[in-house]
């Protein structure tokens, strides 16, 4: 099999970004990085990277729609692919199309979808995240408190049944048992906290269950406080639990993502979009459950100002992360890319640059644009 080397860039290894290594791509897998120049090279299809980063492809695990589609309009393999390529475009190459709470013809037909999406090979479906329907109508969002239920045995089932990939649940610690977040993890569902009114021993009698991660920290739950911490402050204190963020500006100020990130060890903390269908597509509105959304000066609100996810890409969160959270361009991009798949548990293969790992690739220029995206070993178009 013919080799192609991608040469004369700045690539992110584990030590940081390194120049003077070419990265060899067969198929569709990294199988080498040698020092560029090396005599295997001689026989091998070059491509320039023109001095600019190489980076892994994104990995976003909380994609509600984009390309003005909606995944709760029509839960299908057709929107999956627009929403994906919509994403592609910014350089998410892994996503998890998600659900946000629905009834349970909704959430059986988005299973359907996504498991068909991955065995017929959509490029970049991981799974599916389940956000709702066990959530608290104390801390709803924008989420219809009609579509809430409690947990049975038939929902269980129901949840655990793509059989493929990864499925993400969000639940609310403070209207599901320990016994229920136990029954899910052992299905292989990746329960996370969300839209909870949890205190802070709810919070870590749900992790000590099996919750593995927050969903948009600070975001519909309570504040932290000096006397009760709450799950912000359960979360941010337990080593095991990853948090993902919005960094937008607009969900949570600056100062707040800085020290939230200074208090989680490295890797326990990556970058969410919450995208919805305006990402990738020039309509700034959307219907939400009867509801008109609007996209404004970069966030999306219904008419009553409540925020409705964003209207952020994965390329301008890892800009802002670096912007506004302060970090380094390397540790922005682990945010968006090996942070997720370790958290997803599919790091053997995604989320880095390494020999064995899939060729999924994002092109950064000096301006932390993106130049190209590269999926499955070739360029994306």
């Amino acid at each position: 099999m013919r080799a192609t080397a991608l040469v004369n860039g700045r690539v992110l290894t584990e030590r940081g970004f390194v120049s003077g290594r070419a990265v060899l791509v067969a198929g569709t897998h990294i199988v080498d990085i040698v020092e560029d120049g090396t005599p295997k090279l001689e026989v091998v299809e070059r491509h320039d990277l023109k001095g600019q980063y190489l980076v892994p492809g994104f990995i976003d695990v909380q994609v509600n729609g984009g390309g003005g589609a909606l995944f709760n309009d029509d839960p299908s393999v057709a929107t999956i692919r627009r929403i994906g390529a919509a994403h592609r475009a910014f350089g998410t190459t892994g996503f998890l199309p998600t659900l946000i709470s629905d009834a349970p013809e909704v959430m059986q037909a988005a299973i359907d979808a996504v498991r068909e999406a991955i065995l017929s090979g959509e490029p970049g479906v991981l799974g599916i995240h389940l956000e709702g329907p066990l959530l608290s109508p104390a801390r709803p969002g924008i989420h219809d408190p009609a579509k809430f239920r409690e947990a049975d045995a038939a929902l269980i089932e129901l949840v655990s049944s793509l059989g493929v990939g990864r499925t993400v649940m969000t639940i609310a610690p403070d209207r599901v048992a320990p016994a229920v977040i136990r029954e899910l993890v052992g299905r292989g569902v990746i329960v996370c906290a969300g839209h909870t009114a949890a205190d802070y021993a709810t919070a870590h009698a749900a992790f000590d269950a099996g919750v593995r991660g927050v969903t948009h920290l600070f975001n519909a739950m309570p504040p932290f406080q000096s006397r009760e911490p709450g799950v912000v402050g359960a979360a941010l204190e337990d080593d095991r639990v990853w948090c993902g963020l919005i960094v937008d500006g607009h969900h949570v100020h600056p100062a707040t993502m800085r020290v939230a990130h200074a208090a989680k060890p490295a890797g326990k903390m990556f970058l969410v979009t919450d995208a919805m269908p305006p990402v990738g597509s020039s309509e700034s509105t959307f219907r939400l459950g009867g509801a008109t959304i609007r996209c404004q000066n970069g966030k999306c609100v219904n008419d009553a100002g409540v925020l409705a996810g964003s209207c952020l890409d994965m390329a301008s969160a890892v800009r802002n992360a670096v912007s506004m959270i302060g970090v380094p361009l390397d540790e922005a991009v682990r945010m968006a890319s090996t942070y997720p798949a370790t958290f997803l548990g599919i790091h053997h293969d995604r989320g880095r640059i390494a020999p064995g790992c899939l060729a999924d690739f994002v092109v950064v220029n000096g301006d932390s644009g993106v130049s190209e995206v590269w999926c499955n070993g070739a360029i994306a178009r």
